[in-house]
């Protein structure tokens, strides 16, 4: 049996981490999704920030997390409605911020497949918003949620987020002599998150079936609480320019199914438009500019070499690939219970 690896990373014993949030000001857009809630239980539990803004589009669910904190004496989250796609409004919300977790995106496959410029204008061009925005409101230290669907995409969803990346890594250029640096994470499947494959097995084992589109497909598992340490670590590890990515373990779509019900008849459906059988998290182009880090590896642009201290790291082997079907860690179907049961209350269900 095979825990996920990425365990080791600084939390609140941790010092320097410590000093870095407390006081300080953190904006996260998308503030109001499964990422941003953990994102911000974490913080709220570990550090003492002088002010946590949640950015959102979404005032009902702003609402319910008023509910959650409250009664909370000297609380300092704060709720901004707003949009990426509104730069105004973000120049605004960006005043006096010291570190952005941008989490914002449109994600849903068919449905930016079926309305490609709303990915644009959210994915792409809000990014170049935050940009913007962040570096002439002197915002410190920016970092950006990618996916490994950027990773070679074969759907609109995944295109976006590349470009995404590659405007953040590009934008400490653009930057200059200004204070703000830019960074990403990079990782796989959320376990739980809004409509991810486990709620709806989970739904789906009611009827006796689950749809799987080919038996063969295999995917990186995150759990929601290791993302946020990711995010945490990048952004004390940061310089500019690197792109995180955490080592987690793969999982076949079929262990999934028999960990949630070994029972239920398992219906082949086929790969739908945009779906690869098995992702990939540093594909060997980018090899070539990547470290390994211990439990992460770091992706440096060719244009931005490593930092002094990160350059003491050790280079990935010539002819890497990092894909969900070549991996070293597996979850059994036994792991995948437990993880679920973990996590259920994320989950919802």
């Amino acid at each position: 049996m095979l825990i996920c690896a990425y365990t080791h990373i600084p939390t609140q014993s941790d010092s320097g981490e410590m000093n870095m949030f407390n006081g300080k000001v953190i904006l996260v857009t998308g503030g109001t999704g499964s990422f941003g809630k953990k994102f911000v239980s974490t913080v709220m539990e570990r550090y003492k920030p002088a002010k946590l803004i949640v950015f959102s589009r979404d005032e009902l669910k702003q609402f319910e997390m008023q509910q959650v904190y409250n009664d909370i004496k000297g609380d300092p989250i704060r709720y901004f409605l707003g949009d990426i796609r509104d730069k105004d409004r973000l120049y605004r919300a960006f005043e006096g911020v010291d570190i952005i977790v941008h989490a914002a995106a449109l994600k849903q496959v068919p449905a930016l497949e079926y309305n490609p410029f709303e990915a644009v204008q959210t994915n792409i061009i809000g990014a170049q918003n935050i940009i913007s925005a962040a570096i002439d409101k002197k915002v410190k230290k920016v970092i950006v949620l990618s996916t490994d669907k950027a990773v070679a995409p074969a759907n609109l969803y995944g295109a976006t987020k590349l470009c995404m990346e590659k405007l953040f890594i590009s934008a400490n250029s653009y930057a200059g002599s200004h204070v703000t640096r830019f960074s990403a994470v990079r990782y796989g499947n959320v376990v739980g998150s809004r409509g991810s494959v486990i709620p709806l097995f989970l739904k789906q084992k009611e009827n006796g079936k689950f749809t799987v589109t080919d038996k063969r497909m295999t995917r990186f598992w995150i759990t929601l609480d290791e993302g946020v340490k990711l995010v945490l670590n990048g952004l004390k590890l940061m310089k500019g320019g690197e792109i995180f990515i955490p080592k987690i373990p793969s999982a076949k779509m079929i262990d999934i199914c028999t960990a949630i019900s070994p029972e239920c008849k398992i219906d082949i459906i086929g790969i739908r438009p945009g779906e690869k059988l098995h992702e990939t998290l540093i594909p060997e182009d980018e090899a070539r500019n990547t470290y390994d880090g211990g439990d992460y590896y770091i992706v440096y642009s060719p244009t931005m070499p490593p930092a002094n201290g990160n350059s003491r790291k050790k280079r990935v082997p010539e002819g890497f690939i990092y894909s969900s079907d070549r991996n070293d860690q597996w979850l059994s179907p036994s792991d995948i219970q437990n993880i679920i049961t973990k996590e259920k209350i994320n989950m919802n269900v």
